[in-house]
């Protein structure tokens, strides 16, 4: 097989992954919000753990199967709509390292509070509004970096 067709298809796959992962596991989230406090904990636990082992490996196989797959074509690294790429990449990911963190504290925050501990509400409605905002512009930035890639505008 042709290695530009196997880097390009996982370049694309790790972008489908990388933006359905973020879409289904935020709508999980989101969904659990109103849920009781075990259900709203599994949904924490699961998004977590998908972003370890779905998001976090596509965001990294991203950068390095673009960067293979622009050097083996030969653009020019310093187009327009390549600078926005990367820069709206980087947004997304500005964002998105954030949210993982907030993610993880809000999944303790509701195990400590399932077992019987202490929970502190104001604190978890905080987290989840910083959660809701971060995850906006990173899923808009990728949506462009979607049509960025499909249009390859001049």
């Amino acid at each position: 097989m042709d290695s530009y067709i196997l880097v390009k298809t996982i370049h694309i796959l790790s972008a489908t992954i990388l933006f359905g992962t973020g879409l289904g596991t935020a709508f999980f989230f989101w969904s659990a919000r109103n849920a009781g406090d075990a259900a709203r904990l599994q949904a924490a636990r699961a998004t977590v753990r998908a972003d370890f082992l779905f998001t976090l490996p596509a965001v990294i196989v991203q950068p390095l199967s673009g960067a293979w797959l622009a050097a083996r074509t030969g653009l020019d690294g310093t187009e327009a709509w390549l600078m926005w790429t990367y820069a709206l990449y980087v947004l997304a990911g500005v964002c998105w390292l954030p949210v993982v963190w907030i993610q993880a504290r809000m999944a303790r925050m509701l195990a400590a509070k399932v077992a019987g501990g202490p929970f502190d509400a104001a604190l978890f409605d905080r987290l989840f509004r910083w959660w809701f905002a971060l995850g906006w512009p990173a899923f808009i930035g990728l949506v462009a970096v979607f049509f960025l890639m499909v249009a390859k505008p001049s």
